[in-house]
């Protein structure tokens, strides 16, 4: 049996959490300080230990310090607010295993302790660990992604999961750069098809004399040209999910013949008298107003409501501000990989200048900004002086955000969070971007009861 050890200072929290593990299997210990932890890492040897980054006499880096001297195989866990996602950052690069944001999906936990066990198997040989500290980064797979901690993207990914293992058509609603692709492959990663081909078709990009082509395929000979047999977009799609991206981009012409494909789940090649059935499901994106253009005459109605069998609006990035810093980290250690860069992380003026920014082209702009950043940066941190000037610039002229011990009025952010959160002071911690812990000595400082 698997031993775990869990070092959080809210009991509540840390009781509730060792009931769940050990109802999964596990044999779970728990410590409310970083003191108490340490007596109980040198009395006994724990699989893997839990650990808030935050504790009352220390925080979780210096506890992993202790951990690996004692017991190098020991696999550490860093749970984190969303205020300090850097921290937990940097204890993954000081060798901690991984780090889990609150609240947390239970089945979230279990996996990553579950990945954290078996690397533990995997990766016995001697210097391993050595070498892991001094070369430890997060190397982002092709099959991950932030989900987010907002409201917002919890109601995305809500909806995700309650679609996907259906057969039901899908329109992906939202801005340019918010993601939709990626939603669209999540969907059907998390469906019965996962095993299958996810065919992405940017529907914009296609001209208009070959489109038909590139969605049927053609034979041989059928026009000038057509030098080989092609497989168009369906047949290679097929058993699998097709993604029309930007869809309201189609001709409609073309709405036509997709329609007709869509209904009788039969294509015909150009050039040719066969009809092969397909077996797919469709997952339509845009970033306009289809219901308008249908108004207008500009798209069919019947091929909208067949697309739009079930729809999801993937919000801008301004409406998941709390997710901003889990997203930039990510795109960092992706380009760190990408350019062999080490980046560590932020400057505070970087962070703050991210905030106040309205980022319009979204996570697309996000990532271009940190990969850009990483790039041009010769130091550790990415700082002001690399960053475009008009972000820059436009975080001198943005709306008032919320920040503590900047402001001489921070009593009235306290109370005007708090109101906005509807007395929730999770939510109100994550829009003052300070931690829970911080949030209730101010409380008390204030004397604010609710």
């Amino acid at each position: 049996m698997s031993k775990l050890l869990i070092v959080e200072d809210d009991v509540a929290f840390c009781t509730m959490l060792k009931t769940f593990l050990q109802k999964k299997g596990y044999e779970v210990s728990t410590s409310f300080s970083g003191s108490e932890a340490v007596l109980q890492i040198q009395e006994h040897t724990f699989d893997v230990v839990l650990t808030d980054v935050r504790l009352p006499d220390r925080d979780g880096i210096t506890l992993l310090e202790d951990i690996r001297m004692k017991n190098p195989k020991t696999q550490v866990v860093i749970m984190t607010g969303y205020a300090e996602i850097n921290m937990a950052v940097s204890a993954i690069k000081q060798g901690a295993f991984d780090y889990v944001s609150k609240p947390f999906n239970p089945d979230k936990i279990l996996q990553i302790i579950e990945n954290a066990l078996n690397a533990e198997t995997k990766n016995s040989e001697p210097n391993r660990n050595k070498e892991r500290k001094n070369n430890e980064r997060i190397i982002p797979s092709n099959n991950s992604f932030v989900k987010g901690i907002s409201d917002a993207s919890k109601k995305l990914n809500e909806y995700v999961a309650l679609v996907a293992p259906t057969r039901m058509s899908v329109l992906v609603i939202g801005d340019s750069g918010t993601g939709k692709e990626y939603v669209a492959s999540s969907i059907h990663k998390a469906s019965k098809r996962a095993d299958k081909p996810f065919v992405p078709v940017d529907c914009g990009a296609i001209p208009k004399e070959i489109a038909s082509s590139e969605f049927f395929g053609h034979i041989k000979g059928s026009f000038t040209g057509a030098v080989n047999d092609k497989v168009g977009h369906f047949e290679a799609a097929n058993g699998g999910t097709l993604f029309l991206d930007e869809i309201g981009n189609l001709s409609y012409e073309l709405q036509v013949q997709l329609l007709r494909a869509l209904q009788e789940r039969k294509i015909k090649p150009v050039g040719s008298n066969k009809e092969i059935e397909v077996d797919i499901r469709v997952i339509a994106a845009t970033n306009e107003d289809l219901s308008n253009a249908v108004k207008e005459g500009e798209f069919r109605e019947d091929l909208y409501h067949r697309l739009n069998e079930f729809s999801i609006k993937v919000p801008p990035l301004k409406d998941r501000i709390e997710d901003l810093m889990l997203f930039a980290n990510y795109f960092l250690e992706e380009s760190n990989v990408e350019l062999d860069k080490h980046v560590v992380g932020f400057a505070d003026e970087v962070l703050d200048t991210f905030k106040k920014y309205d980022w319009p082209g979204n996570l697309r702009e996000l990532k271009n900004i940190v990969k850009r950043s990483v790039l041009l940066s010769q130091n550790e941190m990415i700082t002001m002086d690399v960053l475009p000037n008009d972000i820059a610039y436009a975080s001198h002229n943005s709306k008032q955000t919320y920040g503590l011990f900047k402001n001489q009025n921070e009593q009235e952010l306290i109370l005007d969070a708090l109101e906005k959160a509807n007395g929730n002071k999770a939510k109100a911690a994550r829009m003052l971007d300070i931690d829970r812990k911080t949030l209730y000595n101010k409380l008390k400082q204030y004397d604010i009861s609710l």
